[in-house]
């Protein structure tokens, strides 16, 4: 039975949010999967939430790779069933896996043979965190093809209008992970703890689950274009399609990481406490980003599926709808995270230290909030008409200028830590600024469109 949601036709609010409610309990559920993590880890201590913070970049850095089939798949996914292209659809989805799969296998190997000098890049400087880190990323690196899939398992069935299926296999693995967390971590009778290798082993463990869930969703679906096989004979022109669409994004996901681990390097010099006020701060403000996120997938997905039919007052409609959502969100994010960010952060790291550098860190990013909403938002409308590398320029730009700018200002004669948190909130500001005059400069000019089609087809 066909489990997607035909976009291109209907009541566009409902449409909208069955298919965007599920994309945000997805994102969620992978926000609640590091929270869970932080929250067990930090009960072993800073030096091991630091640990898994400093692996967690490599991690993280996978996210570039993942992006190159994940938004071409998501997108080319969407366009070719708004075009009614079967054939097309299968061809992308088959050439999606195929990319990631090989992708999976070489970085996983580059993690193991340098993991040193990765983990040495930091100076962390004490030797058991060093080794923590090691023992996280080893792990971590000989998951990574599942780590690899289940984003572009999820990108491919929200291509298609289904959110609900990735949202179920997300929260199979969720459940897991909740389960597998304490027990691995911190032990429970004949199980002894094992602190960072626990939230390693269970995080892989919970990947592998939502990974055969997914497979045997496939096994299972009828429809001739996810009837597929991974050894069949590449598809060039479907693979190249798919990279030059998600490259923009791949390098975008690729620098930030990049970007954050110079910044992790500025912020390790003020010691362990701030790089664990860092790596749960962040996991705290996922609750908005990763939010938007949603809004920004589900926009996607619904611009890609009009695009394809050419429907471009309904992709406009479709946007106000979502940005009027993203506002709200960015409103409610800023009120919890400037008037509650202490309570929130003692949730994860009891030390009274920590805590009150968690409370500074999530007020000063509270003001940047609505912003970044706007951002992620708008780029799902880019993304869906193909044109992904307009909100890449803009977030390498202004995420790179974070770098001089925390310099700069985490002097000690400045504002030391918070300088830094400073050069992220600041620099979060202009991206919304400066993508939403894009985006109002074309609408104006009647390029938004036009332009969007001389990018599809030339891919």
């Amino acid at each position: 039975m066909d489990k997607r949601i035909d976009l291109t036709q209907g009541h566009m609010v409902g449409k909208l949010i069955k298919l965007a409610i599920p994309i945000m309990g997805t994102s969620f559920i992978q926000m609640a999967y590091n929270m869970t993590d932080m929250i067990w880890i930090g009960r072993v201590g800073s030096s091991a939430v630091a640990a898994v913070g400093t692996a967690g970049f490599f991690t993280w850095l996978a996210m570039a790779f993942i992006m190159i089939s994940k938004v071409g798949a998501e997108i080319k996914v969407a366009q070719s069933i708004g075009e009614k292209d079967l054939e097309g659809t299968k061809s992308y989805i088959l050439s999606a896996i195929q990319i990631n799969v090989v992708l999976a296998v070489l970085y996983g190997l580059f993690l193991i043979a340098f993991c040193n000098p990765l983990i040495g890049f930091f100076n962390l400087g004490d030797g058991e965190i060093i080794g923590m880190s090691k023992t996280y990323l080893i792990v971590m690196a000989l998951g990574m093809i599942f780590y690899f899939i289940n984003p572009v398992f999820t990108a491919i069935f929200n291509g298609l209008g289904d959110s609900k299926t990735p949202f179920i296999m997300n929260t199979i693995g969720l459940v897991f992970n909740m389960i597998f967390d304490p027990l691995l971590i911190l032990g429970f009778g004949p199980i002894a703890p094992m602190g960072v290798l626990g939230a390693a082993l269970a995080t892989v463990a919970a990947q592998i689950i939502v990974t055969v869930a997914f497979i045997i969703v496939l096994i299972k679906r009828k429809e001739s274009y996810l009837r597929i096989n991974l050894f069949t004979k590449p598809k060039w022109d479907s693979i190249k399609t798919i990279c030059i669409i998600g490259f923009p994004g791949a390098v975008q996901s690729g620098l930030f990481t990049l970007f954050s681990m110079v910044i992790g390097r500025i912020i390790a010099v003020f010691g362990p406490v701030p790089i664990a006020v860092q790596k749960v701060g962040s996991q705290i403000e996922a609750i908005s980003w990763m939010t938007a996120g949603g809004l920004s997938t589900a926009l996607g997905t619904f611009t890609g599926q009009n695009y394809g039919a050419k429907k471009y007052d309904r992709i406009e409609k479709g946007f106000g709808i979502t940005m009027g959502m993203a506002l709200i969100l960015g409103v409610f994010a800023t009120v919890l995270l400037i008037g509650f960010g202490k309570p929130l952060f003692s949730i994860f790291i009891p030390e009274a230290e920590a805590i009150a550098g968690g409370e500074v860190y999530l007020r000063i990013l509270g003001y940047s909030q609505l912003f970044m909403c706007v951002e992620i938002t708008i780029t799902g409308l880019f993304n869906g008409l193909g044109r992904t590398y307009i909100p890449s320029i803009v977030g390498i730009l202004l995420t790179g200028a974070r770098i001089p700018m925390a310099y700069f200002l985490s002097q000690p004669g400045i504002l030391g830590i918070n300088g830094v948190w400073w050069s992220i909130s600041i620099s979060s500001i202009l991206k919304g600024l400066v993508l939403a005059s894009i985006w109002f400069y074309l609408v104006k000019r009647k390029k938004l469109y036009k332009e969007g089609a001389v990018m599809a087809d030339a891919v």
